[in-house]
């Protein structure tokens, strides 16, 4: 295949800007200029891109495919504006499903009116016989009814390490965080083969939809994995995924002993682990108190011991350890464990997931031996309510990417979806401009930690591959790697700043082969 007349944003240093690249057996075999490869090559399918713009194939460094393609079968509340909507779609949900445990997610206390935890009250009346569970927007509170709470056998009595079972006049409201959430997913509906196949395909279409060629999952079990491996195999599936192996005991020991997974598609090769909640649920751990609850300092999900033990355990085997740490407290007991057992040890690309808050102190600690992991649009998202929380000193260390990039070199970014949106064009200009899909605030959030479009871009593709080991296949348009790469209906390096979030894919390819085309 010969692709010929583009404008090509490469991102291989050595060669930036190019009009013209051939494929052969799925890899790029030469990337120059439209005259050169015409001259050199014939080819049996030449497209020719009529100066649109060509990007590597992007890559989501952090976000829950699997869980978005599940979320495709279950009741949506994004972008809902009182806990009275949240009913309604359930509501709504039920009467066209008519399922027999109502779950879903997205919903966000912070963007209601009255910014408190819902009671289930009303859940119960309108539910007192269906359970019901449904997640908060970050994956880290839960809103159950009392038929859920009876099944799951939790009661004002329950107590939890690493979480909260809120309680209001010594009722329970029927809010889960953290930890507390374990004994309801205990109980939930496995769902069939089916259904978690065609989960799979509908987070793959959603993909490929925004240009996404590689997806990093943060959480999965070795069932799914396997799953998602056969498909994989049988082409069935085509995106590539580096899978995290989410961190349960015997998940830790079958891969421990089973070792890497490697293929063109698939890369096991990390794990998982939570070392403390969310910032909107008050579950990420801080060092001084929250400055909107007195007394509460969030909560550590993993013991230090156990956080320890397992990163020492990590540390004499291939694996890296990928860690979301929200409060600046966790980012600290994260990065120093991680600077202890690997001080010996060199290029391991141990990765902090989110570093949301990080101290002053640790910003000190920095190098690039760590890979920060880190989601732009949350920036945006929790600029609204993040000062209540932290107070106007803290709010300073927060969602600062271009102090991380300058003390590690490099910066791996995802969205955290289905958290936020999938699209990574959403990612981008909340990294460059700072700013909502309202454009908002008009001076940008923090300014001074914007990223250059440049940045942004080696952000999505080659330092994200980089993270994940993988940069000598993937992550640039550059002869010898994958032919992955996106077009593009506008030139997102040089278009007004504010019309970047609708910036539209033409077509997405993998490994040659269209994926994606535009209607």
């Amino acid at each position: 295949m010969l692709v010929l007349n583009a404008n090509i944003y490469t991102v291989d240093d050595n060669n930036p800007k190019a009009e013209a690249f051939a494929i052969q057996d799925g890899n790029f075999i030469a990337v120059g200029s439209t005259e050169e490869l015409l001259q050199k090559y014939t080819a049996t399918d030449t497209l020719d891109a009529n100066g649109k713009t060509i990007l590597p194939g992007l890559i989501d460094a952090h976000c829950h495919f699997y869980r978005l393609g599940l979320q495709q079968q279950k009741v949506d509340l994004v972008g809902t504006k009182s806990y009275d909507e949240v009913l309604d779609r359930i509501v709504e949900f039920q009467k066209e499903k008519n399922v027999t445990f109502i779950t879903g997610r997205g919903w966000d206390q912070n963007d209601w009116e009255i910014k408190e935890f819902p009671n289930k009250e009303k859940l119960d009346s309108l539910f007192p016989d269906t359970p019901v569970a449904v997640t908060r927007v970050d994956g880290h509170a839960l809103l159950v009814n009392q038929k859920a709470l009876d099944m799951a056998g939790i009661n004002i009595y329950v107590d939890v390490i690493g979480g909260e079972i809120i309680k209001k006049e010594g009722k329970l409201t029927g809010v889960l965080v953290d930890n507390a959430m374990v004994m309801i997913n205990k109980i939930l509906p496995e769902p069939t083969l089916k259904e978690k196949i065609q989960a799979l395909k509908d987070a793959e279409k959603i993909n490929f939809s925004y240009g996404l060629t590689t997806v990093d999952d943060a959480g999965l079990s070795p069932q799914v994995i396997a799953l998602i491996d056969s498909l994989q195999k049988t082409d069935q599936l085509n995106i590539r995924m580096y899978a995290m192996v989410s961190n349960v005991p015997e998940y830790v020991d079958y891969y421990l002993e089973k070792g890497v997974h490697k293929t063109d598609k698939l890369n096991v090769s990390s794990f998982k682990v939570y070392a403390d909640g969310a910032l909107g649920s008050r579950g990420a751990t801080l060092k001084q108190p929250y400055s909107d609850q007195e007394n509460h300092y969030g909560a550590m999900v993993i013991g230090n011991e156990d956080f320890k033990n397992l990163a020492s355990r990590l540390a004499a085997s291939p694996f890296q350890m990928n860690t979301h740490a929200i409060g600046d407290s966790a980012n600290a007991v994260v990065m120093n464990t991680y600077y202890e057992v690997l001080k010996n040890k060199s290029d391991r690309r141990w990765r902090v997931e989110h570093a949301q808050v990080v101290a002053p102190e640790e910003f000190k600690l920095l190098n690039d031996n760590l890979v920060m992991s880190v989601q732009p649009t949350h920036a945006t998202s929790d600029m609204y309510w993040a000062d209540e929380r932290l107070g106007e000193e803290r709010i300073k260390g927060a969602y600062a990417y271009k102090k991380l990039l300058e003390k590690t070199g490099k910066l791996a970014l995802g969205t955290d979806y289905p958290v936020e949106h999938v699209s990574p064009f959403y990612t981008f200009y909340a990294a460059v401009a700072r700013k909502d899909l309202k454009q908002y605030p008009e001076e940008g959030f923090q300014k001074e930690d914007a990223l250059t479009r440049e940045e942004t871009l080696k952000g999505m593709t080659i330092w994200a591959a980089y993270s994940n080991f993988e940069e000598i296949e993937k992550g640039s348009i550059t002869v010898g790697k994958f032919a992955d790469f996106v077009i593009l209906v506008d030139n997102i390096m040089e278009v007004e700043e504010d019309k970047i979030p609708n910036i539209k894919v033409k077509a997405t390819y993998i490994a040659g082969e269209q994926v994606f085309v535009i209607d």
